[in-house]
């Protein structure tokens, strides 16, 4: 039998919770939300209820424009642009 690779690409729609994004942004809580208050973050969407999560497909372009060095500024628009492609979605 073959072993398969077990890292998995990310899904484009799959939904992280917020623990899933501490752990994929190694943030705290605190530290999500400010940044979403200063335009660094995408806002949740909301999964019923009061719970709330995050597209993978965002956490992880954020990510990578983060490791690729992006300004504050390219990724304050980064995040525009994320938030207008979900209604198009």
């Amino acid at each position: 039998m073959t072993m398969q690779n077990p890292t998995l690409p990310i899904l484009t729609y799959c939904l992280l919770r917020r623990t899933a994004v501490e752990q994929a942004t190694g943030w705290s809580r605190s530290t999500i939300y400010r940044y979403i208050s200063d335009g660094l973050f995408t806002k949740p969407v909301e999964i019923g209820g009061t719970r709330v999560a995050w597209p993978a497909n965002e956490v992880d372009a954020l990510n990578k424009a983060r490791i690729s060095g992006k300004s504050t500024d390219q990724i304050k628009q980064l995040v525009i642009e994320l938030e207008a492609a979900r209604v198009s979605a």
